[in-house]
């Protein structure tokens, strides 16, 4: 392996998305370590200070809630090698109040935008014969959660189509692979978008899950933990459909496989103060 590329003398592309901060920075200054020419993407890069830029890197502005600039967003970054899905919003409501207008939100970000820029890189990572797409989905996923419902579902959607699209793209030596992070260390608490209406008869249970996501992300596990996860399902020959990191992740698969599903939706709100 050549000094200064991770694939023995050609540097490789990675564009990753929600690059300004967290998970998506973390995984930048991890490609770049590795000696790719890293493009970071953020709905204005132009406002992040020039302190705060990654050296090394490529800032392109994107928009994941706008066609206009994925298509924009794609045809500048040019051939691209590896795309880290990283960019989304997290959610909190119950469902009988989330508005549709913020549920159409979620989705346009956090699957619609995703799978629209995947599908115009995919050509020339099928067409070269080698790429890797990840989406950073979320453990709750896996273990859903009161509350989190819309979160839930736009992670479990991305997964579905990484995981159902890899026997597509595997014969041409392009891999799609979820990663799938428990609780992370990195500020989202307070950018989480939360619904909740006047004299809602859900207020004690919905304060208490916020609560206790916002301890346990504060314990949580550092954003450069994920993105030495990312990087595996990255370099790894031939990577698994699902990595998860964080959240005592082994210990909790191995119940989920060992528990009824009524047992292991009882425990996952027992976890977040709810009986």
């Amino acid at each position: 392996m050549t000094s200064g590329s991770p694939h023995g003398g050609e540097r490789r592309t990675a564009l990753v998305t929600g690059a300004s901060s967290g998970i998506g920075r973390a995984v930048c200054q991890a490609l770049l370590a590795r000696g790719y020419h890293v493009i970071a993407t953020s709905r204005s890069p132009e406002k992040i200070p020039e302190a705060d830029r990654l050296p090394g890197a490529e800032y392109l502005a994107l928009d994941l809630t706008d066609p206009a600039s994925i298509e924009a967003c794609a045809a500048a970054a040019g051939a691209v090698d590896v795309l880290v899905n990283n960019a989304g919003e997290s959610q909190l409501a119950p469902l009988e109040e989330l508005p549709m207008d913020a549920l159409e939100r979620l989705f346009r970000l956090n699957v619609f935008g995703a799978v629209r820029l995947t599908q115009l890189l995919l050509p020339g990572m099928r067409a070269r014969r080698r790429g890797r797409v990840v989406m950073v989905g979320s453990m709750l996923a896996s273990f859903p959660l009161a509350f989190r419902s819309s979160y839930v579902a736009s992670k479990a959607a991305i997964k579905a189509f990484a995981t159902a699209a890899r026997r597509e793209l595997s014969p041409y030596g392009v891999w799609l692979t979820t990663v799938e992070p428990g609780s992370i260390n990195t500020g989202i608490s307070e950018r989480r978008t939360r619904y909740l209406a006047d004299g809602s008869p859900y207020t004690a249970a919905f304060r208490t899950v916020s609560a206790r996501l916002d301890r346990n992300e504060a314990s949580g596990i550092s954003a450069e933990t994920v993105a030495r996860t990312v990087l595996k399902a990255i370099e790894t020959p031939r990577p698994k459909p699902l990595y998860a990191v964080g959240s005592n992740a082994p210990l909790v698969f191995t119940l989920r496989r060992l528990l009824s599903r009524r047992q292991a939706e009882s425990l996952v709100s027992r976890k977040h103060g709810l009986k």
